[in-house]
Parts: C-alpha cells; sequence; structure tokens
C-alpha cells in the first residue's frame, strides 16, 4: 500500500510530531491554513471517516489532547476541527485525518478561517507546542 500517512507513521517520512498515543499520532500540516494547523491521523490504515464507524471514537482522546496543546501552547482563541471524506469533498490523502485549525481572534469567523495565513516557521511552532 502506498499511503503517505502510513509511511509517517512507520517513521520512513518525516514529520513535525506534536502528539502521538497508541491510536493516534499528530503533526503539524506541511501547507497549513493557519499558524498551528495540525493533523491527528490513526495509526491503523482507514480510507476515510466513513469507512470504519469507530475510528473517530478511537482517535478522539488524540483530537482533544492535541487541541488542548494547540490552544495552551500557542494562544489560540478557538479551534475548528473538519474531516473531509472523498475527493469531492477535498479529501487529498485516502487515510482518515482530522485537521485541527487554531484560530485567533484577528481573523474571527467562517471567512476567517478560508484566509489562509501559512507564513510560520513549521520547526518554531512545533518547538512551541513541545514546550521547548
Amino acid at each position: 500500500m502506498d499511503c503517505l500517512f502510513c509511511a509517517i507513521i512507520a517513521g520512513d517520512i518525516p514529520s513535525r510530531q506534536v502528539y502521538a498515543d497508541d491510536t493516534a499520532v499528530a503533526f503539524l500540516d506541511i501547507n497549513p491554513w493557519h499558524r498551528g494547523h495540525t493533523l491527528v491521523i490513526p495509526r491503523q490504515h482507514v480510507a476515510d471517516a466513513l469507512a470504519d464507524p469507530e475510528t473517530l471514537s478511537v482517535i478522539a482522546p488524540a483530537v482533544q489532547a492535541t487541541g488542548r496543546l494547540l490552544v495552551d501552547r500557542l494562544g489560540a482563541d478557538g479551534l475548528n476541527l473538519l474531516v473531509n471524506s472523498g475527493a469531492v469533498a477535498g479529501q487529498e490523502v485516502f487515510h482518515l485525518h482530522v485537521h485541527l485549525i487554531p484560530r485567533y481572534a484577528a481573523k474571527p469567523g467562517m471567512s476567517g478561517l478560508m484566509e489562509r495565513d501559512p507564513a510560520h516557521d513549521l520547526d518554531e511552532v512545533q518547538r512551541q507546542i513541545l514546550g521547548r
């Protein structure tokens, strides 16, 4: 199977990991919408959120823990959770992933979500999230 996220989990492709547990891994998106944009993926390959009804609940604790880190460590004022299921919905990597997109008061609401703000040093963002 040629799955980018499975390769990241296996350590074959580097990532800027910010959280991991027995069921999930969270790492910074390499093309972020906003500072701290993170993906949470299950360790087990599941194509999308509709392929296995149990998987979202299995990774929910990782989503919550990662979301807490993003808000607490980056000073985010809120957080969007987004899951795309299927190509027509915008899914590009066919391994279930939850986007955690920190939101800041300077760009509120859905219109602020759509205004990308990707110009951040990902290594620095990772250090801040990890408290280093």
